[in-house]
């Protein structure tokens, strides 16, 4: 609860946030976040190793419904994803901005809750079933299928922190090539 109220605060105030701030926001006093956490650091830390979970996107990811065309799963899946990077993003570029550092201890998995590839295999599996119904029409097994995707996906280039191609058009030229239906390749 102390957490979830924290997030959206540290985006807006970054490190600088105050315990009376996020206490208010919690709906508690501020001496029962030190009775969870040791400093505001550990809160903080706390904080980051919740933005950069998986299992927001991945729970976000198994509501969509298989029923529909693939194209709309995948697209929701790209906005389900983007969400997910933004929330890491803005929770990490206003840490780092007010110049909050993680402490020597609160490093790899421990600190995150999982390390960065089991992290990534997770949103990789509910990405692959996403394309469970249509396995029999791809070209290659749906966990290769997936990182595909979530590779276009992750390494689209951004203007001002915004995707440079909408979501129906990324998803477009996944499923359909880069080349227009009458263009011949040369």
């Amino acid at each position: 609860m102390i957490v979830k109220a924290a997030i959206p605060l540290i985006g807006e105030y970054g490190a600088a946030v105050t315990t009376s701030k996020i206490a208010q926001a919690a709906g508690i006093g501020e001496a029962t976040i030190f009775r969870v956490f040791a400093d505001k650091e550990e809160l903080l830390d706390a904080c980051m190793a919740e933005a950069i979970r998986p299992d927001h996107a991945v729970r976000e990811l198994s509501s969509i419904a298989l029923d529909q065309p693939l194209a709309d799963r995948l697209c929701e899946a790209a906005e389900a994803l983007q969400a997910h990077l933004a929330r890491m993003g803005a929770v990490a570029g206003s840490l780092h901005a007010s110049g909050h550092r993680r402490r020597d201890g609160a490093t790899g998995e421990s600190a995150r809750g999982m390390g960065r590839e089991e992290s990534m295999a997770s949103i990789r599996g509910a990405v692959a079933e996403l394309l469970e119904p249509d396995k029999e029409a791809l070209r290659l097994p749906a966990e290769q299928i997936a990182a595909v995707f979530l590779g276009l996906l992750f390494a689209q280039p951004r203007v001002d922190d915004e995707p440079t191609i909408a979501v129906r058009e990324l998803v477009d030229v996944f499923l359909n090539g880069a080349l227009a239906t009458s263009a011949e390749p040369s």
